[in-house]
């Protein structure tokens, strides 16, 4: 099991979550992970990472696999300008790998918001530290692991 994922699963374990982390052929985009879970698209957590760019931190926005975060009303909720993070700023804070950045499990506690779309399922989804592994969750575990409140931020 690779470090990423042993993270995840830790976290999981600690939260007291049970969820079954699961293998998929490919599961870098929320397309392909719905396709492989027989879910719909929305039902994906993507984890789109943004730099800030007075902090120099990153910034996690949990959307549903079909919305796009909207970075002007993103960067209002963080408060600061936002940039694109690089994989290294990425790697350095979460962990993860860009294509398998996990909502759990970071290395350093992460300013995170969540898209209210995620609210409407039963379960959702969520990488689990690598691009080929995904675990099930309720939005409410989701919300109460990450301690992201519930925000508007997407393209509508």
């Amino acid at each position: 099991m690779s470090k990423s994922k042993k993270r995840v699963r830790a976290a999981l374990d600690a939260a007291g979550i049970t969820a079954e982390i699961v293998e998929t052929p490919l599961a870098r985009t929320a397309e392909d992970a719905a396709a492989a879970l027989s879910v719909t698209t929305d039902q994906i957590v993507k984890s789109i990472i943004f730099r800030g760019e007075t902090s120099g931190e990153a910034l996690l926005f949990l959307t549903a696999g079909g919305n796009r975060v909207d970075p002007d009303r993103a960067a209002a909720l963080a408060g600061e300008p936002l940039g694109k993070a690089d994989a290294a700023l990425v790697r350095s804070q979460t962990g993860f790998a860009i294509g398998g950045v996990s909502p759990v499990g970071h290395l350093s506690p992460i300013r995170a918001w969540i898209d209210p779309r995620l609210l409407d399922f039963d379960i959702v989804w969520a990488a689990a530290g690598t691009p080929h592994h995904v675990f099930p969750m309720t939005p409410d575990q989701l919300q109460s692991l990450t301690g992201a409140p519930v925000a508007g931020f997407v393209v509508e």
